[in-house]
């Protein structure tokens, strides 16, 4: 059996031997091989992000209709006419602003106020949690045109929705004209519509923050006498903060880019008044009668762009200011 002292050197030549360096040669074949996996999709998001950002740029300073030869440079005025100069095109731009500022105000308030109280009664449910987890995250996984064709369906004047309050002896709500057709009822339903598909999203995230707070924190509040309200105000929502900021951005962004459910349940109707920024640049590029040109809808574009890193950094800075 050999002593300690034969031992120690034999270990400690071992132990140098192992954490010597890797010769300079294999890591430089190391890094190459991880830049070549990664190659492929740097040059993907090259083609298909940067350089269609740029191009979008660009456009936004010229006058195109998407067929002359040729590029007509004006500069920024596609951004003044966008705003304020062009009598025909701003006042359907100041009303599809007015239009996405509601839409902006309405969907994050009904995520919040819907999502948190079904969070919170999922979180207290033990018997068939996973199936109504479930059963609320199907609005955001069936979402598409089929299921806004049928929330077009529900909203017809035969439709079912009308059907059921003439059943409930409500037939005071009932619209003759279909909740789309009536100026007054056309953009709060689609509203309701986009709400109805972000707010499993906002249930799922109240619901994994929930999750994550110490049980010994709700415990000690109760112990000091905090009744149910209390501890929901005091302990629960403060911690809740970053959660909503997220859930408010988020809303936020699909609010102000989002046109897909405008366009096929209304397409801006009745009269405009459901309108709003991301259909009117859609209409600009492809089907305005004014001058169709795409350098109108990538200004606009741009605009929009601007707004939402704009709401970002504000959403960002308030949330910092409260932790």
């Amino acid at each position: 059996m050999l002593s300690p002292a034969v031992l120690e050197p034999a270990v400690g030549r071992a132990t140098r031997r192992v954490s010597r360096p890797a010769p300079r040669r294999f890591r430089l074949r190391e890094s190459l091989t991880g830049y070549a996996f990664i190659l492929p999709a740097t040059v993907l998001f090259a083609v298909l992000g940067v350089y269609t950002v740029g191009y979008g740029l660009l456009l936004s300073l010229a006058r195109w209709n998407g067929f002359a030869p040729k590029w007509i440079w004006v500069g920024l005025d596609n951004y003044l006419d966008v705003l304020y100069r062009d009598p025909a095109l701003a006042p359907l731009v100041r009303d599809a602003a007015w239009n996405t500022g509601l839409v902006m105000i309405g969907v994050p308030v009904l995520a919040v106020l819907v999502g948190l109280p079904i969070a919170l009664a999922l979180n207290r449910i033990r018997l068939l949690r996973t199936t109504l987890r479930t059963v609320f995250f199907l609005p955001y996984v069936t979402t598409g045109i089929a299921v806004f064709y049928a929330w077009t369906y529900v909203l017809q004047p035969t439709g079912s929705l009308n059907a059921m309050l003439g059943a409930l002896g409500l037939g005071s709500l009932e619209q003759p004209q279909g909740f789309l057709g009536n100026p007054s009822t056309a953009l709060p339903t689609l509203i309701a519509v986009m709400a109805w598909s972000s707010i499993p999203v906002s249930i799922l995230l109240y619901l994994s923050a929930l999750q994550a707070i110490d049980p010994e924190i709700l415990d000690a509040a109760r112990v000091d006498g905090a009744g149910g309200a209390r501890v929901l105000s005091s302990v629960i929502w403060p911690l809740l903060r970053p959660t909503t900021a997220a859930v408010i951005l988020l809303n936020l962004r699909d609010s102000l880019h989002g046109f897909q459910v405008f366009l096929l349940m209304t397409n801006g109707g009745p009269g405009g008044t459901t309108n709003v920024l991301g259909l009117q640049a859609y209409k600009l590029a492809f089907f305005a009668d004014l001058r169709p040109t795409l350098g109108l809808a990538s200004a606009l574009g741009w605009l929009l762009f601007v707004a939402a890193v704009l709401l970002a950094a504000l959403n960002l800075r308030l949330l910092r200011s409260r932790t």
